[in-house]
């Protein structure tokens, strides 16, 4: 090693290009690197849709979802099959391991339909297959209202629809808000009672007459012509001049007997955009596109294109997550300056001005390198792979100090530069890379961190691995190098002049290195009133961060079978409720149903919702907290009567749900159903601390049914489908056929109906169908009713579930929560066959908090490999990880003296991460004290020259690593472009705790370290030796001239 060393050193020129090489990489790809908020996670989930017009949910479960369930559950990676049978169709979700290839999945899903197809409903339709990524969710969403006409604001929309779509980075921009027009025939059943016909015969007469029909082909001498004979409706006159019947020699058409207009379909969903109707244009980007740079090109030509639309038209932009995106980065950015001040300040106070930037090019040179390698790897720039840069900004520098710190030392030695940094590149490299790689350790097995969280989590360990790796580069080549070319010679000391056991450390080290067991007892005592003082008033466990929002969805929910007439009035008392509330910036109402990006958003919504409110806040500096926005908007809304409100906020990090999700599954539907009713039951009146109460049994409902006698309908001779079509005339019309205007890009459909005031059950009766025998009531051969109706009913693996779901209050601890029910639930008497589960945030707690131990101990056993081969001593080894034990009393020191509650993701991760940074201190501790024991042969002498010159190093090294942290544990940054002092953020709250465990755990071992370390390297000899110790009266120790 010391040949390339010496190789690498021979050859600046060639080092210094290759530096400014990769930092003009670097610099370009920080610049061009696709930009994020969250981590894209890719959930593998899948939807298998079966359509049967007409089924019910219960025959829906019988004869579609039992067989599906049966051939896919034993799929490679299954995670859990989530089953919906309802009226007209049967579903299933598949829900697959997050490592999956999400195309021989796809394929293999494909394959296994295709041989379950036979086993399926004659009458269903081909079965669906596609997969749902939830990463397609909106970037921007432009909105476009005015004071026009319906059919102004809808071809303004469409029109500006077509041009977001035209771009490169856009994947689709749907409308919202919008009706599709359609042609409306209504029927005048007293004209058609005067003509003597019936609707259906209307019906057949439009269709028969839009259609293009093929009249064959003649052959002359001239060639062979082909000949059509056109009937496709192009206008609306097409359709009014369609004739019906022949009275004489009065020929009667389709206008003379129907009102026919151009009109919009029945309006079943509304928009409106801060208290106006308005159509909203919901604009989603292009996977690995810049979002930033969308989002711009977005408003550009929306800008570009409406510039000369009427005043009366507006158009607005709400939800731009490229502001939030920008906000974030830009907070992350303040947070890692001010961090890379702060380390810089130290650095100059204790080595100077000129060693202290020589440390301080590391760090640009570092990150440039990393963001060069993260754009290779194709990854995207996001909070966590900033964040990943703020926890390494203070340990990044640990090499280079070590580096540069030694090499300071020859040269007040004599050694001229060049000497001086290559015999310090060559003692420090394997010192530097063993503790490097027991750094790494801690974070590789992160890597394998499984599900929705280690997903989102892995782009933090890959960070640290990418940057620390660089940083190590950065130290052993990069630094030596131009350290050995730039800077001043030091100022020669005189270190043999130099009594080491005079100084106040020296003294103690010298005092507590005798009396080894009273250090050790003390030390251990002193832990175990930590940990008992931790486990008796810790404050609790929660899976992720309490995060301050930006946006939140109000969830309006009623019971009942609501007119939409009904619902809108709702829906439009909630908003004016909250309309002007201070601290909201946007309200998008719709009554469309649209829960957000994740599956367990998906699952959250209320059962009973019949609209959302979209809410975003105004810039965090602007407004108050949002709780408080949260609680008037409740209190405005509390009185407003039939509708239970909810408020949902918009969360980052790993998606898990309501707080509190119990499962309840059985074989038996009936077991499920009351087992769920009687939970619902206790949480309602009886456990205290939560709200937003809701459960997943279907809503009780009536539907209407017409049963049609086959034995009468086969008398004269028709079906139910001919009743059916029929039936329709008094509902959404029946589809009679299409055409395509000459003033439109898209078909048209054409619907025949009854008027508004007879489309009602009581028609049903006055219907009438043209059989053989002529025209009789469907009331002849059919009989009407009204039942229950069971609207769906739903499986999870094969059994019948439901859900409980709930949030706790603010300040209420959710494991505390959980516990409490698990034990009403224990001293229940239950069904054999009834399954209780906790799912969500408790479910990815167990699952996270088992992975971290799991990771903690791949860790240790990682940095064991290499402390092992690094001192071959066993003694050594167990002492350098012995200081990871004294970093974790330190976490929970930290987390009692700040209040906090340890959280499984963050708290967790910290005490893996710090596992790696604290034993650092103690390698290069023992390998610099078994070099100086190889001189001397002493280890009393040795123990204290080590300490007194690893001292500053160590404290060095803490102190820049816990520097680097601050600004995210205080979440205070200065934002030097904007020359601003940043007190929280957006995203700071999520880094207090991790940044939190890692300052308290380092701060809390190095002390001790410092103490315990030296006392314990000799603690062998000292037992050993006491007698001889305590009777030699021993001169004062001087060190080694060399090391």
């Amino acid at each position: 090693m010391n040949k390339i060393i010496d190789i690498l050193h021979s050859q600046p020129r060639t080092i210094i290009t290759l530096l400014l090489a990769l930092i003009i990489g670097g610099v370009y790809s920080y610049v061009t690197i696709p930009k994020e908020s969250n981590p894209d996670i890719d959930i593998p989930i899948f939807y298998v849709s079966v359509p049967q017009p007409g089924i019910s949910a219960q025959d829906s479960e019988r004869l579609i979802l039992r067989p599906l369930e049966n051939k896919l559950k034993g799929m490679d990676g299954l995670k859990q099959i989530q089953s919906i049978g309802a009226e007209d169709y049967g579903a299933v979700i598949l829900e697959f391991d997050i490592k999956i290839d999400n195309e021989k999945t796809l394929a293999d899903i494909r394959s296994k339909i295709s041989e379950v197809e036979s086993e399926l409903p004659d009458e269903a339709n081909e079965p669906k297959v596609v997969e749902i990524n939830f990463a397609l969710i909106p970037s921007i969403i432009v909105t476009v209202s005015g004071n026009v006409p319906e059919r102004t604001l809808n071809k303004f929309a469409n029109n500006l629809q077509d041009e977001i779509e035209e771009l490169d980075s856009v994947l689709s921009a749907d409308l919202s808000g919008a009706r599709d027009e359609m042609v409306e025939v209504i029927i005048n059943t007293s004209k058609l009672e005067s003509y003597n016909l019936t609707a259906f015969e209307l019906i057949n007469a439009i269709n028969q007459n839009n259609k293009v029909v093929s009249a064959g082909s003649v052959e002359s001498e001239n060639g062979k012509f082909s000949i059509k004979v056109p009937g496709l409706f192009k206008t609306i006159q097409d359709v009014y001049s369609i004739p019906i019947k022949r009275n004489g020699d009065i020929t009667i058409s389709l206008g003379e007997l129907a009102e026919i207009k151009r009109t919009f379909t029945d309006q079943d969903d509304f928009s409106k955009f801060n208290g106006k109707q308005a159509i909203s244009i919901e604009v989603v980007k292009r996977l690995g596109v810049n979002i930033i740079e969308n989002n711009k090109s977005v408003r550009s030509v929306v800008d570009d294109y409406t510039k000369d639309w009427p005043d009366v038209i507006e158009v607005d932009y709400s939800f731009d997550q490229s502001t939030n995106i920008f906000e974030v980065l830009k907070s992350l950015e303040a947070a890692i300056l001010t961090a890379v001040v702060l380390v810089m300040i130290t650095v100059i106070a204790v080595l100077g001005v000129g060693p202290a930037l020589l440390v301080g090019i590391g760090i640009p040179i570092t990150f440039t390198i990393s963001f060069l390698v993260i754009n290779l790897l194709g990854m995207t720039v996001n909070i966590m792979v900033l964040f990943g840069l703020v926890l390494t900004v203070g340990m990044l520098v640990d090499g280079a100090i070590v580096i540069v710190e030694y090499a300071k030392k020859l040269t007040e030695r004599g050694s001229p530069r060049r000497d001086a940094f290559l015999n310090s590149s060559k003692r420090m490299f394997w010192p530097i890379i063993a503790s490097t790689g027991t750094t790494l350790a801690a974070f590789l097995p992160m890597l394998l961190w499984p599900g929705v969280a280690g997903q989102f989590m892995s782009y933090l360990p890959t960070m640290v691995i990418i940057v620390l790796s660089s940083a190590l580069a950065t130290a052993l080549i990069f630094i030596p190098v131009i350290g050995s070319l730039w800077g001043n010679e030091e100022n020669r000391i005189d270190y043999t002049t130099t009594d080491y056991e005079k100084t106040l450390y020296g003294k103690v080290v010298e005092n507590v290195i005798m009396h080894p067991f009273i250090v050790l007892i003390s030390a251990l005592i002193l832990g175990y009133i930590i940990m008992s003082s931790f486990i008796k008033f810790n404050n609790g466990v929660d899976y992720f961060v309490d995060q301050e929002p930006e946006e939140a969805v109000i969830f309006i929910s009623a019971r009942g079978n609501l007119s939409l007439y009904e619902s809108k009035k709702m829906i439009e008392d909630v908003e004016a409720a909250i309309l002007n509330v201070p601290g909201i910036e946007n309200i998008n109402t719709k009554s469309k149903i649209d829960s957000g990006g994740s599956p367990a958003d998906q699952q959250d919504v209320p059962v009973d919702a019949i609209g959302q409110i979209n809410i975003e806040l105004l810039d965090f500096e602007k407004r108050r907290k949002a709780r408080e926005i949260f609680d008037e908007i409740i209190e405005n809304t509390q009185d407003i009567a039939g509708i239970n409100v909810e408020i949902r906020k918009v969360e980052g990090g790993p998606p898990t749900g309501k707080n509190i999700r119990l499962e309840v599954t059985s074989a038996n539907y009936e077991n499920a159903f009351e087992a769920t009713k009687f939970i619902r039951n206790y949480f309602d009146n009886n456990l205290q601390g939560i709200k937003d109460i809701e459960d997943t049994r279907p809503l009780p409902g009536v539907e209407w049914t017409v049963n049609v006698d086959r034995e009468k309908a086969g008398i004269y001779d028709t079906d139910v489908s001919t009743i059916g079509s029929v039936i329709r005339l008094v509902t959404n019309g029946v589809l009679v056929g299409n055409f395509r205007p000459d003033d439109s890009e898209e078909e048209i459909e054409i619907r025949a109906r009854l008027p508004k005031d007879e489309r009602n059950i009581d028609q049903l009766d006055q219907l009438s169908i043209e059989t053989q025998g002529g025209s009789i009531p469907i009331s002849n051969i059919t009989t009407k009713s009204y039942r229950d109706s069971v609207p769906n009913i739903s499986k999870l693996n094969g059994k019948f579930a439901f859900v409980v779901k709930a949030n706790t209050d603010y300040g209420v601890n959710t494991d505390q929560k959980v516990d409490e029910i698990e034990k009403w639930l224990a001293d229940q008497k239950w069904s054999e066959d009834l399954k209780f589960k906790f799912r969500g945030a408790d479910e990815e707690q167990k699952e996270a908090g088992d992975f971290l131990s799991k990771a903690a101990v791949a860790a240790l056993a990682l940095m064991f490999i290499i402390l092992i081969t690094q001192f071959n001593s066993f003694y050594q080894t167990f002492l350098t990880l012995f200081t990871v034990i004294l970093s974790v009393f330190g976490v929970m020191l930290g987390i009692l003296i700040t209040g906090q509650t340890f959280s499984i993701i963050m708290t967790g991760t910290g005490i893996v991460a710090l596992a790696g940074i604290v034993v650092n201190n103690a390698i290069v501790f023992i390998d610099t004290y078994n070099t100086n024991l190889r001189e001397s042969r002493d280890p009393i002498r040795s123990v204290i020259q080590t300490s007194n010159e690893r001292l500053r190093p160590i404290l060095l090294t803490t102190i820049t690593t816990i520097m680097g942290l601050i600004p995210m544990a205080t979440q205070v940054t200065f934002d030097f472009i904007g020359r601003d002092v940043l007190v929280g953020g957006i995203t700071s709250s999520w880094w207090v705790q991790m940044s939190t465990a890692i300052i308290f755990g380092l701060s809390f071992s190095t002390i001790l370290t410092l103490v315990l370390l030296p006392t314990l390297l000799v603690m062998p000899y000292v037992i050993k030796n006491r007698k001889k110790l305590q009777a030699k009266n021993q001169e004062p120790l001087k060190p080694a001239q060399e090391i």
